[in-house]
């Protein structure tokens, strides 16, 4: 089966008079492993069931929900591969115009609160349906009660907005199967873990959270729940949590699913994904998110790094799974054989591509850490950091027949390269062999007050690493540059701060950054707890947020040189220019620098 079926005419191609399961997404049908909608029906297919896919419904019409009839056992609603408020509007609050998941480009056709839509849709259009089962991205960092930048306020879980029976949350392959072997033998589902349902009663052996109404008016509690809810996200050592929503109800969120063995994301990743935009879509416009994730390459999932802003230590967890060499090396023989592969393998990575391949031993055996980061504010010296596996795969992929080039576009973490104590081995194969021209890094600022507060390192290591990577460059007689991305408004930064990155960037990276968002708060990260509540959540303290639409553009125009728009602060890079005021260091940061520079002189002399 090239696709899953989206179409009558294929359910009678395929002799199907109802399908078990039909998704709907936020995203159109592209059939990649990158897609969660379609990774999922091609696991639920691989087991047996008959999928079909409904991929950015219309809402003011039942026709195109209709399309495929009623499913036998439940629906899939995702809002796609991105919340979609975040996909709809900017961090200003702008509607964006265009959407890479869309035929055609433009942003027309993924609702507002995408899984809230799509199930009232569902609900509208068949009366008393089969049960409506939430997934994806924004059902899972909405699952219990959470702020909500767009409204500015704390919303209940997207269960009970979007008055669904079931949320799997997480990236739930192990759920998905168990919930469809349940609902198939109508048995009771309430147990499998990864889902989340609605109560009367909160199970006894649960944690109880503070309740919506609190949390909702009370900070402090806010805070305290976020903690409980983050420390209880990892299969080895999470407890069931739970949280009264309204007068009579509870969410229930049963403790996560177990992490996947390699051997099981090896079989996912090579199910067979034709890894192009369905036909009936594909009609419709070019998708741009193909051209990014055709010829790419999975090679892990997770991530230590546990960067405050980012949710992927909720959503894909906080330990790395990484693929065999020979599972990643067979999808890539297939995409020589597709007939639009042109040499180039665009991407060989993850959330963080030299996060493959290596993972703490006592992580793996008893779970996560529950007081220490591994990365943050200092590298754990039980993570051995290894790059050898990753350098060999590539040096594999490399080397297969009909593949010319082999690229790292995902992110890299260069205080993991700076701590590896043969790291620039593989800084050397990746200036050499894997990038185009420029390689991305994402500092997200220089001071290391607002560093802190993002949990990322410090830049006297990026200045560490752009020494050894200009000194590569030069080696491979290359020109080639760093790519910086940064973060504007991020709570505890100020326009002083934006105004010291500015003079940072020119005086020591010789760079003026066009590579500048502003802060947006998501769901469930603690950078958007901290927004909300304006103290930090690790220590209590007040800290500066600033709120101000034009205040938080004026931010980044500061960076980004076009002071005609910062208006004040115009001064104040000025004044800060003057006094040129050095950047603040706490003891912390100052020991970790140095365990980090002794990793970096070994790195040098080699």
């Amino acid at each position: 089966m090239k696709f899953l079926p989206t179409t009558p005419e294929e359910f009678k191609e395929l002799g199907w008079s109802q399908a078990d399961i039909i998704l709907v997404s936020g995203d159109t049908y592209i059939d990649s492993p990158f897609i969660g909608v379609a990774l999922i029906g091609r696991v639920l297919t691989d087991a047996g069931f008959k999928v079909g896919i409904i991929a950015q419904p219309a809402l003011d019409t039942d026709n195109d929900i209709k399309r495929l009839g009623e499913p036998r056992l439940f629906w899939g609603v995702s809002g796609g591969s991105v919340d979609s408020m975040v996909a709809n509007f900017t961090a200003s609050n702008k509607h964006r115009n265009t959407d890479d998941f869309t035929p055609g480009g433009l942003n027309s056709k993924r609702p507002d609160r995408a899984v809230i839509a799509y199930s009232n849709l569902i609900r509208r259009s068949f009366k008393n349906t089969k049960p409506i089962v939430l997934g994806g991205i924004e059902a899972s960092l909405r699952r219990l009660a959470h702020y909500d930048f767009w409204s500015n306020k704390i919303r209940k879980s997207i269960l009970f907005d979007a008055k669904a029976d079931i949320l799997l949350y997480g990236m739930a392959e192990k759920s998905v199967l168990a919930l469809a072997e349940q609902l198939k033998r109508s048995g009771d589902f309430k147990s499998i873990p990864g889902l989340c349902y609605a109560a009367s009663s909160p199970p006894h052996d649960f944690i109880e959270l503070p309740s919506f109404d609190e949390v909702a008016t009370n900070p402090e509690a806010m805070t305290k729940m976020f903690h409980t809810f983050y420390q209880n996200n990892d299969p080895l050592t999470a407890k069931g949590l739970t949280q009264r929503q309204d007068a009579i109800r509870y969410l229930v969120q049963n403790p996560p699913s177990a992490a996947l063995t390699p051997a099981e994301l090896d079989h996912i990743h090579e199910l067979p994904f034709s890894r192009s935009v369905h036909p009936y879509y594909q009609r419709q416009g070019k998708v741009r998110a193909q051209d990014t994730i055709q010829f790419a390459l999975s090679s892990h999932r997770g991530c230590y790094g546990e960067c405050n802003f980012c949710a992927i230590a909720i959503h894909q967890g906080r330990t790395v799974c990484s693929r065999s060499e020979a599972s990643i090396l067979r999808e890539a023989r297939g995409l020589t054989l597709h007939a639009d592969f042109k040499g180039n393998i665009l991407d060989v990575g993850g959330p963080t591509a030299n996060m493959y391949g290596f993972e703490c031993a006592k992580k793996l055996a008893k779970g996560v850490c529950a007081h220490r980061r591994c990365l943050t504010p200092s590298i754990c010296p039980s993570l051995k950091i290894d790059h050898r596996r990753q350098l060999g795969l590539l040096q594999s992929l490399q080397a297969l027949p009909g593949v010319k080039r082999v690229f790292v576009a995902s992110g890299i973490r260069y205080d993991l390269i700076l701590a590896d104590p043969k790291g620039i081995h593989y800084l050397k194969a990746i200036v050499n062999k894997h990038i185009s021209g420029q390689m991305k890094v994402a500092p997200e600022h220089s001071e290391t007050n607002v560093l802190a507060k993002m949990g990322k390192p410090s830049a006297e290591l990026l200045l560490e690493f752009k020494k050894l990577f200009e000194r590569c460059t030069k080696e491979a007689a290359k020109e080639q540059y760093l790519t910086y991305y940064f973060i504007a408004a991020h709570p505890g930064c100020a326009a002083e701060d934006m105004a010291r990155l500015h003079t940072f960037c020119r005086q020591k990276l010789s760079a003026n950054p066009e590579q500048v968002q502003i802060f947006t708060p998501t769901p469930s990260t603690y950078s958007s707890l901290m927004y909300w509540t304006k103290h930090d959540p690790f220590d209590g303290s007040p800290i500066f947020v600033e709120t101000d639409k034009n205040k938080k553009e004026a931010q980044k125009f500061i960076l980004t040189g076009k002071r005609h728009l910062a208006g004040q602060t115009t001064d104040t890079l000025k004044r800060v220019e003057e006094k040129r005021v050095p950047p603040r260091k706490s003891v912390v940061a100052r020991a970790a620098q140095e365990r980090i520079r002794k990793a970096a002189r070994r790195n040098r002399n080699q």
